[in-house]
């Protein structure tokens, strides 16, 4: 019984310390997952672009409705498009809507968050606070790292070694 226990607590220990840092910043909105959320490094009064990942868990849909960051003097939500053999930048007008038990990813290439005219630098390993307004959830602050300014994205979580043997 006593071997039982101290395996059992063993397993959970170890699964604590394989957890990966991205699953301990992720938020909760109502129905909402929010994970992966980073900014690019940038110096102050530039403009900083901002990925996220939103999973909507419930039944009926959401929308992303604003964003807004101390940091910055305006913050939108945008999509980037190829149009007439050029790129455009624009505010996606009405939010960005999440369907039920759908995923959105804003990356590079795509829809994003942009921090315009940043007061102070977002400088690589900090945090900067974004809070994300949605049109049933509310409003909700969540943290996103500041990753170096040419970063595509977060490391990919790490496999365990012990599953890929088999």
């Amino acid at each position: 019984m006593k071997t039982s226990m101290i395996f059992s607590g063993s397993v959970l220990l170890a699964g604590a310390l394989f957890a990966t840092a991205a699953q301990a910043q992720d938020a909760k909105a109502g129905d909402l997952a929010i994970s992966l959320a980073w900014c690019r490094a940038m110096p102050a009064q530039s403009d900083a672009n901002c990925y996220v990942t939103i999973e909507n868990k419930g039944a009926a849909a959401e929308r992303l409705t604003g964003i807004s960051a101390d940091i910055a003097d305006k913050a939108e939500v945008r999509q980037i498009n190829t149009a007439s053999g050029g790129l455009t930048d624009k505010p996606v007008a009405g939010g960005l809507p999440i369907s039920a038990g759908d995923k959105v990813a804003l990356a590079p290439g795509g829809y994003h968050l942009v921090l315009l005219n940043t007061k102070a630098a977002l400088k690589k390993g900090a945090k900067q606070v974004i809070n994300m307004e949605f049109e049933k959830a509310g409003k909700t602050a969540v943290s996103f790292d500041v990753l170096p300014a040419t970063s595509k994205g977060p490391p990919a979580p790490k496999a365990d070694s012990t599953m890929m043997k088999k």
